[in-house]
């Protein structure tokens, strides 16, 4: 049975200061991150033995988990990948990320209400949960999503190419209870060539959402 590992990242702890400090990275990634890999693994056995022995005693409890843990690290790894030092900005076809910057304007009406929406989505999350930026495949367009925890509160089948974690272990250490402060802060991380890169492939498999086999 395939295993879901903690991927490394793509650049060393210190590498987003002063947004993000390296202490905050490395506990972030290598406990935070490992631990929702380890349930999901951890998950994956269990629901084996409660096949193999017919209990399905717990099963709404292990789908739950499931969810939770596998939702955790698929928006993890693409965290990581969606922060660089030499981020931030705005997406410029200058830049070579011309279809993601009219994408956004196509969907949000401007750059600047797109920022605002996904930083008051993010800020405002009640308890834990991210904001994000996804492709949404039956419309075609980009939308923004408020996630609770990992996994609530999405639409099925929309592709995250940009997520903000809003979870307090991403910023407490560093930022206290200013969540807001943390978000605004990112903004100038934000790897436009990894969401451009992103958004493309998502668009690209937009059939991945079979309505009408």
């Amino acid at each position: 049975m395939a295993v879901y590992t903690l991927p490394e990242l793509p650049y060393d702890y210190a590498a987003l200061e002063p947004v993000i400090n390296p202490q905050i990275i490395e506990l972030h990634h290598d406990k935070h991150h490992a631990a929702y890999v380890k349930g999901a693994n951890d998950t994956l056995e269990q629901l084996a033995e409660a096949r193999d022995k017919e209990q399905w005693g717990s099963i709404n409890g292990l789908e739950k988990n499931l969810a939770f843990h596998l939702s955790g690290h698929i928006l993890h790894s693409i965290y990581w990948h969606n922060m660089t030092g030499d981020g931030g900005g705005e997406p410029l076809a200058a830049d070579g990320v011309g279809e993601l910057a009219d994408a956004i304007t196509e969907s949000f009406g401007s750059f600047a209400g797109f920022k605002a929406q996904l930083t008051k989505a993010a800020a405002t999350t009640q308890g834990s949960g991210w904001g994000v930026l996804a492709y949404e495949p039956l419309s075609g367009r980009l939308v923004v999503e408020q996630v609770y925890d990992h996994q609530g509160n999405v639409g099925q089948g929309s592709v995250p190419v940009l997520v903000f974690d809003a979870w307090e272990h991403a910023f407490y250490l560093q930022y206290k209870n200013q969540k807001v402060d943390f978000i605004d802060a990112m903004w100038a991380v934000v790897n436009w060539q990894d969401v451009a890169k992103r958004y493309a492939a998502a668009k690209s498999r937009a059939d991945v959402l079979l309505l009408n086999p």
